[in-house]
């Protein structure tokens, strides 16, 4: 009899909880909902108390900060006014609350995670080889020139006092090739070097977000999120990629200001300044301008020539004046390319052939149109072309105008978006206005079928797809 009530109870506890689920799914995107909702798990129903499971306790702060209105509606509208909603934490093996075995990764103790150091302390080490420096970014073979005095002045100082100067977080940007992630690791070198004991992390924000979904899908936040808040010195490559993702946004802040409060140093890249970053969080670009920016331009003239003399000096190779003077003046954009020319140069010169003018033409021609060829269209050129093409402002491709005549351009922007860049779907459908990523999947689809269906809408990609060609 004991048993049948138990599972009358529990039955009762799970059909409250899917009639919560069907007004919430009423209010988000399918995406927010699956990874959000559907890891929660109804334990028990007292009268109009219902207590649900959720992974971690970053679980917890996430849905009460972003999504507290939209349950409480649909507690109230399943089981009253006077409804309560409660939270229990998952323990690593799915026991539940402060009854779980002492012996687990996860322990909830007064209402909050502790981590059990022998546990985890395997995680903390996978963690570790997953986030590596590269010892051979150093400041002594970072040429510094008018293009990036500034940021290595400021990077050699956070490098010697790491947390303690005005510069944290120290945010380093430009274009491609010009040093960001050179600089970066030469921070990270010299604060390792000067003290062993320091816990020195470089990660870019792609692997920061494949770890936080692996330890989330693991229900293992609590490791993942302790690793980072003991850090000392955090470098994080490229925090443009975090563009449209919210819930990486959101414990990359909490990390963030641990670090911070702590006097940890936080040093950042980006491909743009602060002001041009879209698609994150005020209040974590508002963190990111405690600190300062620097910027890595082109090298000028000057630079280059001292970086082909360094290199060839570090490889005690001697290359004649008119070669080093060509290799100075033809390749301009940025330090890759000028280092990837170099060192195609070397093998020639460790093969024992003489490197005259017209093979050092041939290589860097071969470089630059590879370069070319292999060049990612930006969104907003994207958005620019198709805007000129159909004869429409960029304004009116983003907004939200339903005139048909923007809609099919604006349907064919978000095409070659996809085609052209490897934003995500989320990012893209932000470019567009802050559009849903299933407004993008649909228009794709739109096009594809369009493109199907009739000559002139094919014509028009045609005819676009040549302009990106010949960029």
């Amino acid at each position: 009899m004991e048993n049948s009530l138990d599972e009358s109870a529990e039955r009762d506890c799970y059909v409250v909880w899917e009639r919560c689920l069907q007004d919430i799914r009423q209010k988000l995107d399918l995406q927010a909902y699956k990874t959000w909702f559907e890891p929660i798990r109804p334990k028990i129903l007292e009268g109009k108390q219902l207590t649900i499971e959720v992974p971690s306790k970053f679980f917890y702060e996430y849905l009460e900060e972003n999504f507290v209105s939209i349950m409480r509606e649909a507690m109230n509208n399943t089981l009253g006014e006077d409804s309560q909603l409660l939270y229990s934490l998952r323990i690593e093996d799915g026991s539940f609350g402060s009854n779980a075995p002492q012996n687990q990764n996860n322990i909830l103790i007064n209402g909050e995670i502790k981590v059990n150091k022998e546990m985890s302390q395997e995680r903390f080490q996978e963690l570790y080889v997953e986030t590596p420096l590269n010892f051979n970014y150093t400041f002594d073979n970072f040429i510094e020139g008018s293009c990036n005095r500034l940021a290595r002045s400021a990077g050699y100082a956070v490098a010697q006092k790491p947390g303690t100067t005005a510069f944290n977080p120290l945010m380093l940007y430009g274009g491609v090739g010009l040093g960001k992630t050179h600089l970066m690791q030469a921070i990270g070198n010299y604060a390792k070097n000067q003290d062993g004991n320091r816990k020195v992390v470089y990660v870019s924000v792609d692997k920061f977000t494949s770890q936080f979904v692996n330890y989330m899908k693991n229900n293992d936040l609590a490791t993942f999120r302790s690793f980072y808040e003991h850090i000392d010195v955090l470098l994080i490559d490229d925090v443009q990629f975090l563009a449209g993702k919210e819930a990486t946004q959101d414990i990359f802040f909490h990390i963030f200001n641990h670090l911070q409060q702590g006097g940890k140093q936080i040093v950042m890249t980006s491909d743009c300044p602060l002001i041009e970053l879209k698609g994150l969080t005020d209040r974590l670009l508002s963190r990111f301008k405690w600190g300062l920016s620097a910027d890595l331009q082109q090298p000028d003239t000057e630079t280059r020539m001292a970086i082909i003399q360094k290199k060839l000096q570090d490889k005690n190779i001697e290359l004649d004046t008119n070669v080093v003077d060509y290799l100075t003046n033809a390749v301009d954009s940025n330090v890759r390319e000028l280092e990837g020319a170099i060192n195609a140069l070397l093998h020639y010169s460790v093969n024992n052939i003489l490197i005259t003018l017209d093979i050092a033409k041939q290589i860097v021609q071969s470089l630059v149109q590879s370069s070319d060829e292999n060049k990612e269209v930006s969104i907003d050129e994207v958005i620019k072309t198709v805007s000129e093409y159909f004869g429409v402002t960029v304004e009116e491709l983003r907004d939200k105008t339903r005139k048909k005549e923007i809609v099919i351009a604006r349907q064919i922007a978000m095409y070659f978006a996809k085609e052209y860049t490897s934003y995500s779907l989320k990012s893209i459908g932000y470019q567009f206005g802050g559009r849903d990523h299933s407004t993008v999947i649909h228009a794709i689809q739109s096009v594809s079928d369009y493109m199907l269906e009739g000559k002139e809408i094919k014509r028009f990609i045609e005819e676009i797809e040549k302009k990106f060609k010949k960029r």
